[in-house]
């Protein structure tokens, strides 16, 4: 009977402080400090891509995406909102829309996101690669600096000092890092590709730089080997404690610790230049290494997919297709489809951002916008 009490009582505690700390582990009402309008621009796939596939290419994102926070299919792949959709929210401004969504009613004051799903670094020139989507945005801007010199009366245009003052925000390189393992690739061989990866993320900032831009803020990439897709699809490879392919995480912190090195020498070379470079790669093994402590179940099970457990993915039967099973509203899980993540680990996700803790240098993410 004692040890039935105590259990019960352990329980109770384990729930009250799971509570709250998920109280305190939400996007913070942080008040922002903009003295200036916030501008962003995003480069980088699907993590980030707030509808740009659905707007480009035509295809459908269908429901139960969207359905958490929007209540609708918006393109975005995830239940409701993704990280670059809380920072945005941090800084009291609206959600970035798609570069290509030509419907949106969007006069880009606050910017616009040219992520896609999909874009890797490599190969260049295919729609839509980093460098595309840095050409769109060169064009974005001259057009933009033409209709301000033209005397347009739109005065939501982003003169040539909102361009230098706004923030550029990279998050790509998973892609490239999966594609090579989905090759065939050894691991060595990954590992090869990956300072030509870098050295793309360094010509779109150099050319970013070159366009007036002295703001970044880059994401590391996270880790590959805790998705559901690749423990479904990926056999016979060793898993380290928490169930993810080592390699594949491996790989991941090796491209992490080069792009990091990449942004200390642009720091040096670029002085007038501001990059922060953040570690996502330790927020999210953290949330699936400590999964519970955040309040979710089944860190490395999609919420929507098919196959049931443990990983709920299969490759003909995705998210939002025909025959798809989703959990249920309320369900805490970590992963959304299989690769991405759901609106509430994106939360904590961006918490962590904005408590500058894995950031370096650790600037508030509002640096930009607040002198």
């Amino acid at each position: 009977m004692a040890m039935a009490s105590y259990s019960h009582s352990q329980s109770i505690g384990l729930t009250l402080f799971t509570l709250i700390y998920l109280l305190l582990s939400t996007v913070n009402p942080v008040v922002s400090q903009c003295k200036n309008r916030p501008v962003i621009f995003n480069f980088g796939d699907s993590n980030s891509d707030t509808g740009g596939l659905v707007a480009g290419l035509g295809f459908s994102v269908n429901l139960p995406n969207g359905r958490t926070f929007f209540n609708r299919s918006t393109g975005r792949l995830s239940d409701g909102r993704l990280i670059i959709d809380f920072l945005c929210q941090s800084l009291k401004t609206s959600y970035l829309i798609p570069y290509l969504d030509s419907l949106a009613g969007s006069k880009f004051t606050n910017g616009a996101n040219f992520a896609i799903v999909g874009s890797s670094t490599l190969p260049k020139y295919v729609p839509f690669s980093l460098n595309i989507q840095v050409m769109q945005f060169t064009h974005f801007k001259a057009r933009n600096l033409e209709l301000v010199a033209a005397g347009s009366n739109n005065l939501y245009l982003i003169t040539d000092e909102g361009f230098k003052k706004a923030l550029y925000t990279i998050d790509i390189g998973q892609n490239d890092i999966a594609d090579s393992f989905a090759k065939n690739m050894s691991y060595l061989e990954v590992v090869k590709t990956i300072p030509s990866i870098t050295i793309e993320i360094q010509n779109a900032i150099k050319t970013l730089y070159d366009q007036g831009g002295r703001n970044f803020w880059v994401h590391n990439t996270g880790p590959l080997g805790c998705l559901p897709q690749k423990l479904s699809l990926v056999k016979n490879q060793k898993l380290d404690q928490h169930g993810c392919i080592s390699i594949y995480n491996d790989a991941a912190k090796m491209f992490n610790e080069e792009l990091r090195r990449l942004c200390q020498k642009m720091r040096t070379e670029m002085r007038d230049a501001t990059i922060v470079y953040v570690d996502i790669y330790s927020i999210k093994y953290d949330l699936i290494a400590n999964s519970t402590k955040y309040g979710f179940s089944s860190p490395l099970m999609a919420c929507c997919g098919d196959g049931g457990p443990p990983y709920n993915y299969n490759i003909k039967v995705t998210c939002g297709q025909a025959g798809h099973q989703v959990c249920d509203k309320g369900t805490r899980r970590i992963n959304w489809d299989g690769i991405h993540y759901t609106e509430a680990a994106n939360s904590i996700v961006a918490s962590k951002i904005l408590s500058m803790a894995y950031s370096t240098p650790r600037l508030k993410f509002d640096f930009f916008c607040s002198s």
